[in-house]
């Protein structure tokens, strides 16, 4: 038995469960091995998928849109409100997670589904809107997004282009006059774990255009026609931090929206009253699928770290598989790391029996790390 007061502020273990599944079965371990433990679970997420489904665990309300998929498909869109915030999760628009197996349109694929989506918000009377960005499917700049809050995107006809990046190549104007007037009166978050430059080669095209399928012709063609988006708004918010953020959905919230640009876990751990929760904890577990390079730079459980270790609180890490050193867990701030490939060294199996798995490094937690 401990007296220990333990939160738990995990991300999702992508591909097999939701940060909200994750707190369930560490909870339920933990308490196997300590009955009666003092536990909180308080979901995080760091922009990208997952993140409504974080929000609406910590008391936001869960609402749903029927909007434009990326592929031009009507498609259910959840989103989240508490009081006069909302929660706009791009992906749940325009992610990938739409895009059936095959069907990849690098070209094509549009975000106008989340102008919808965000106009549902301002609908409902959202004066301050957080618009997590990642897992997009998407490399259109954010135009689609910009076009369902009313701007124009003209050729050299005056015809107004079609869908997706690849149309951008022949863009004469744009035109933002028409832009949704309450946006004026709206404070909006761009909220993302990316913060590339708009183009170039660190932009949204060369390096996130092929995991949506882009040929190395596509990229060329995609980078020219974002730098064209550019040239035709404003250029110098093109390198701007997050700019190449979900396939230039960044730049176009930055320009169109007067977004300001934060890293997706500060947000989010704002949003969910993390600091409050701190403040009554001895230890926090945090996790996300993998420990790796990526981890020590925006991400959910860097996040966490950060602010527990500044509290002075204790911080164990639970991962499905564990890449960094000690000397990286030292620099992040986590004391104790547990990954399921110590239990289970078959990558399937682990993804698919990740519940209980966890549910043991519950276990192993509450005999070993709790002291």
């Amino acid at each position: 038995m401990t007296d220990a007061h333990v939160l738990i502020a995990a991300d999702k273990f992508k591909g097999s469960l939701t940060a909200v599944e994750v707190a369930a079965h560490l909870t339920a371990g933990l308490r196997r091995a300590a009955p009666g433990l003092d536990v909180t679970a308080l979901p995080v997420a760091d922009g990208g998928d997952g993140t409504v489904d974080a929000v609406v665990a910590a008391g936001f309300t869960r609402r749903t849109a029927r909007v434009t998929g990326p592929l031009g498909e009507p498609v259910e869109a959840a989103w989240a409100l508490a009081g006069g915030t909302a929660v706009v999760e791009m992906a749940e628009a325009s992610g990938l997670r739409h895009v059936p197996p095959g069907r990849r349109a690098p070209l094509t694929a549009t975000t106008y589904g989340t102008g919808e989506l965000l106009r549902a918000a301002l609908d409902a009377g959202a004066r301050r809107i957080v618009l997590g960005v990642g897992g997009s499917a998407t490399t259109d700049g954010g135009a689609g997004m910009l076009a369902a809050l009313g701007a124009r995107f003209l050729d050299g006809s005056g015809r107004p282009l079609g869908p997706g990046g690849g149309a951008l190549a022949a863009l004469a104007r744009a035109d933002l006059s028409g832009l949704d007037g309450r946006l004026a009166r709206t404070d909006v978050v761009l909220a993302s774990d990316v913060d590339n430059p708009l183009t170039g080669p660190s932009g949204a095209a060369a390096v996130y255009g092929p995991q949506k399928g882009a040929s190395p012709e596509d990229v060329v063609l995609l980078d020219a026609a974002l730098g064209r988006l550019a040239r035709a708004l404003d250029p110098a918010l093109a390198s701007a931090p997050g700019a190449g953020a979900a396939g230039g959905l960044g730049y176009g919230a930055l320009v169109g929206l007067g977004a300001a640009f934060r890293p997706g876990i500060e947000v989010l751990l704002d949003v969910v009253g993390f600091g409050e929760a701190l403040e009554r904890a001895d230890v926090v577990i945090t996790g996300e699928g993998s420990l790796d390079a990526q981890t020590l730079y925006g991400k959910a459980v860097q996040g966490v770290a950060t602010a527990a270790r500044a509290r002075g609180v204790r911080v164990v890490a639970v991962c499905g598989r564990l890449e960094l050193g000690w000397g990286d867990l030292v620099v992040l701030g986590v004391g104790r790391a547990y990954a399921l490939s110590e239990l289970e060294p078959d990558p399937e199996r682990s993804m698919a029996e990740a519940g209980p798995l966890l549910e043991r490094v519950g276990e192993r937690i509450a005999r070993e790390a709790l002291d």
